[in-house]
């Protein structure tokens, strides 16, 4: 299959000119995690909450409100980009070698779409994925943070083992999930509601069990893949916590359905 026939061609885009809050606002409005950004509607680049995350909470950008901070000095410049010909797998193994959760589709320079690893769940449904269950594929090496570490070390957490969302454990059980989403709207409300002049002390009050989403949907070792992706595409989270006998074993994200497919696909 030719990435055209999956890519999605409504494309949410912001110009680089723009400032940080404007792009909060699409991707509120849209939901969704990513965006393309453009110069003169040419691709320049692509700006994530995950990179919107890391930004507000390093220390060069610590006190400044998000609608003085430019597309252009957050966004990622280098974006990688795929030909709508070129093949499902073929992509699939760029977008996991490159670590990246999106690609923009080009066809004669030009953005005709663009492809997420939740498009790839899509596929993860029917007679083959039903064979195949969690504990085949799920990531089982976990980094994890307890609810009352401070949402920076959390953050460094996230950059150093370059992912999106941590469980999070309170004696060896799941209490809560913890996502580059929640850092994001945390800083942004912190800048908003706590003077300039007392952020940087501030900031290190705040901990994980403020800002955590409780109760989180969580599946089992035994569920099939198709089970699993109906529920990251009615959910839209990214990825699931794996419990067995009240004890967190395990994660499954997009990215571990992304390489089954590209496995299945080659």
């Amino acid at each position: 299959m030719q990435i055209k026939n999956l890519m999605s061609e409504d494309i949410i885009s912001i110009d680089k000119d723009q400032n940080l809050s404007d792009a909060l606002k699409l991707l509120r409005k849209h939901n969704v995690s990513r965006l393309p950004v453009t110069n003169n509607k040419e691709l320049v680049g692509i700006i994530s909450e995950r990179d919107i995350a890391n930004k507000l909470g390093s220390s060069k950008y610590e006190s400044m409100p998000a609608s003085r901070l430019h597309i252009s000095s957050v966004m990622v410049k280098d974006v990688i980009t795929v030909p709508q010909s070129m093949q499902l797998d073929e992509v699939a193994r760029i977008m996991l070698e490159k670590g990246i959760g999106s690609v923009p589709v080009m066809e004669d320079d030009k953005m005709v779409g663009i492809v997420s690893k939740a498009d790839f769940v899509t596929l993860a449904v029917g007679i083959a994925f039903d064979k195949i269950t969690v504990k085949e594929i799920m990531s089982k090496n976990l980094t994890v943070v307890s609810p009352t570490e401070r949402i920076v070390h959390a953050r460094r957490q996230m950059i150093e083992s370059h992912v999106g969302r941590l469980p999070v454990v309170e004696d060896d059980g799941l209490v809560g999930m913890i996502t580059s989403k929640d850092l994001m709207r945390a800083f942004i409300e912190f800048r908003k509601s706590v003077p300039e002049k007392y952020q940087k002390s501030q900031i290190k009050d705040l901990l994980v069990e403020d800002i955590m989403s409780l109760n989180p949907t969580f599946v089992s070792k035994d569920m099939s893949i198709t089970e699993v992706s109906n529920i990251i595409m009615e959910t839209g989270f990214n990825g699931l916590p794996v419990v067995e006998d009240d004890e967190l074993v395990g994660i499954i994200t997009q990215t571990d359905i992304l390489r089954l497919i590209e496995k299945l696909e080659s």
